[in-house]
């Protein structure tokens, strides 16, 4: 009797857990539907599920578009997204090895203010940042998008100081006997050892900047230098009056948007796992 319950309630977990994807993967297919069919069918809205039609040259046209050029938005995604992906993994590994290792009166108070800085909406320091830039004379070009990721990030710093937490003591106090520095420690012990971490916050950082869209609006000023997100927007607004936007064209470029955060997120999943495992693992101390 037990094992027909068993069985019965397996069965209906897998059933529940079908449907779920099924209605989760749904806008995908139709995004990729949509961006194989013809310039008549986009006009006439006529879009299925499974695309009957299959204009695969609509993947190379989308790049020819007078529109937007969307070579030049892919490698200014590109650009803000390594400089992010640097700044955050060297900058967060190392504050977080001076939170974890060193010991000084009110360490564990600026960790908590850090921690803190997390509660703050994005919306609320959006309008002093934008003042901050102004006054440096960053606005028109990518420094405020790429900067403030060389000093870190709360959420990575936390992450990484209880990544680090774990790690032996020992391994510091043996390469101090053979002479090597606090700068050498985290070079050749703590960050090697911390690689798993950090491709999970290179990770993070990939996925939130590559789809960034209100801050490149805002602080770049200039449609040459905007990244992928807001051309794609730029694709499905820009039309002549009472005509309609060409949305097999705009979900190609939104499938440009898309598939890279998915293949990262596939190849990258067990750090990102291990990520969320190891950061409870370990308290302020």
């Amino acid at each position: 009797m037990n094992r027909r319950i068993g069985l019965a309630e397996t069965v209906s977990t897998y059933a529940l857990l079908g449907a779920l994807a099924v209605v989760m993967i749904t806008p995908f297919l139709l995004m990729i539907s949509m961006s194989l069919a013809s310039d008549t069918t986009a006009v006439q809205m006529t879009f299925t599920l499974i695309p009957h039609e299959f204009e695969v040259g609509n993947y190379a046209r989308v790049f020819t578009t007078p529109t937007i050029d969307l070579g030049r938005h892919i490698l200014n995604s590109l650009i803000i997204v390594v400089g992010s992906m640097i700044g955050q993994v060297l900058v967060s590994s190392f504050v977080a090895y001076g939170f974890a290792r060193f010991h000084a009166p009110g360490k564990n108070v600026l960790f908590l203010i850090l921690l803190g800085t997390m509660m703050i909406p994005g919306a609320v320091t959006l309008i002093p940042q934008f003042a901050l830039y102004r006054a440096l004379g960053w606005l028109g070009t990518f420094a405020p998008l790429i900067v403030p990721n060389f000093f870190g990030g709360a959420f990575n710093i936390f992450l990484m100081r209880q990544f680090i937490v774990r790690l032996p003591v020992e391994l510091d106090e043996a390469a101090r006997i053979d002479g090597v520095g606090p700068i050498g420690i985290f070079r050749y012990i703590i960050f090697p050892l911390i690689r798993p971490i950090a491709v999970a916050v290179a990770i993070f950082t990939f996925q939130f900047n590559w789809s960034w869209f209100l801050e490149p609006l805002l602080y770049l000023q200039d449609a040459e230098l905007m990244p992928l997100a807001v051309a794609v927007r730029t694709l499905s607004a820009v039309t002549s009056a009472g005509a309609m936007p060409l949305w097999n064209l705009v979900m190609v470029a939104s499938m440009l948007l898309t598939v890279p955060m998915l293949l990262v997120f596939f190849f990258g999943q067990k750090y990102v796992f291990e990520a969320n495992i190891s950061g409870g693992s370990a308290g302020v101390k």
